[in-house]
């Protein structure tokens, strides 16, 4: 692959994360850092899978760098977190797995459907593992931190 063509994926991935920030009435102070976070899950998204970890754990480590890149931003902008990482969230989805399976169970290829279903599944549960490890490794540096301070 490219440059050319992960620098036009970047720019992709953050125009979708910050028209689906509108979407959601982000405020217009944290659009621009939304589609930062966003585009920087999806290179380290798209890193890892050209390096071939496999597609779950690419989604992992980018779903981890998304849930931490909002911990800081919230910080920063001192907003809530879950305005930054729901909507950077969306060039992870697996939009495609997911219409592949409904695609092969409308046509009665129930095996490659099933495939599909799973895999889709499988990088659900990696991104919600990658935010709730996020989320635990940040309540724990700031109770470290804060103890320490004490």
């Amino acid at each position: 692959m490219d440059l050319k063509m992960i620098i036009f994926q970047l720019i992709f991935s953050y125009l979708a994360t910050v028209s689906f920030a509108v979407t959601l009435n982000i405020p217009r102070s944290a659009l621009n850092l939304c589609g930062l976070i966003g585009a920087l899950g999806w290179l380290v998204y798209k890193s890892l899978y050209l390096v071939h970890t496999g597609i779950v754990l690419a989604n992992l480590v980018a779903a981890l760098v998304i849930g931490l890149s909002s911990v800081i931003a919230a910080r920063l902008k001192k907003k809530p977190m879950i305005l930054f990482n729901v909507p950077s969230l969306v060039p992870l989805v697996p939009g495609g797995q997911a219409y592949r399976a409904i695609y092969y169970f409308a046509f009665k290829n129930d095996n490659l459907a099933l495939r599909y279903l799973v895999e889709a599944g499988m990088i659900a549960g990696a991104i919600s593992m990658g935010f709730f490890l996020a989320e635990l490794g940040a309540q724990m540096y700031f109770k470290l931190a804060n103890s320490t301070k004490k």
